[in-house]
C-alpha cells in the first residue's frame, strides 16, 4: 500500500495533539505503520500548529512535504488556505468555517481574507467545510472541535465506525467519551443546507 499523508492544521490551544494521537492509534489498530510528529509551531494558544500522520505498509519518516498531503484536516479556515500549497493534486481539505484572527488582524495591520472557502474551491481544491464550533457546542463542548472534524473525515477512509469509536474510547478520557462520541457523530452526519 502506497504511504498515505495526513495533516492537521490549526491554532494553537485547539486539540491538535488529540487529534493526532487518535488519528494515529486508529491507523496502528487497522495494522498500518504509523508516523506521528510533534506538534510544529507557536503551540501556545492562538499561534498556528502542525502535525503530520503517515500510514502505510512501511513509513520511514513523519514529514510531509508540499504537493504530498493526500488530506488536510483544518481547525480554522486561513490555516487551511495557509497549508494548500502541502495538499497533492486530488487531495482533501476537510476544514472548519471558523475564523480565528491571527495577530496582523487583531493588530489592524491586516484584514482576514474573506470567502476563503469559495477561493479554495474556485482553484479546483475539494474542499469539505462544516462549522464545526456549532456542531462541538452542540454536543456538549466547543473544545470537541477536533473529534467532529475527525468524524467529517472519517467520511473519506474505509475503516469500519467500530474501530474510531475504540480508538475514542483509548484516546479520550471517560468522562468525556459521550460528548465526543456524539461530536464525532454530528460531524460524520453532517449536511450540507
Amino acid at each position: 500500500m502506497k504511504t498515505k499523508n495526513v495533516m492537521i492544521v490549526g491554532v494553537g490551544g485547539q486539540g491538535s495533539l488529540l487529534a493526532s494521537k487518535l488519528l494515529g492509534y486508529l491507523l496502528l489498530s487497522q495494522g498500518y505503520d504509523v508516523k506521528v510528529s510533534e506538534v510544529h509551531g507557536m503551540s501556545q494558544r492562538g499561534g498556528s500548529v502542525v502535525t503530520y500522520v503517515r500510514y502505510g505498509e512501511q513509513v520511514f519518516s513523519p514529514v510531509i512535504d508540499r504537493g504530498e498531503a493526500d488530506f488536510i484536516v483544518s481547525f480554522e479556515v486561513l490555516e487551511a488556505a495557509r497549508w494548500m500549497p502541502y495538499l497533492k493534486e486530488g487531495g482533501v481539505i476537510v476544514t472548519n468555517t471558523q475564523q480565528i484572527d491571527p495577530m496582523p488582524v487583531i493588530t489592524g495591520a491586516a484584514t482576514y481574507p474573506a470567502d476563503l472557502v469559495k477561493k479554495m474551491k474556485d482553484l479546483g481544491v475539494k474542499v469539505d467545510a462544516l462549522d464545526c464550533l456549532k456542531l462541538a457546542e452542540e454536543a456538549g463542548s466547543s473544545k470537541a472541535v477536533n473529534i467532529v472534524l475527525l468524524g467529517r473525515l472519517s467520511h473519506y477512509f474505509d475503516i469500519p465506525e467500530e474501530a474510531w469509536d475504540e480508538a475514542l474510547a483509548a484516546v479520550v478520557p471517560a468522562r468525556f467519551l459521550e460528548m465526543n462520541r456524539k461530536a464525532f457523530t454530528l460531524g460524520k452526519n453532517y449536511r450540507e443546507d
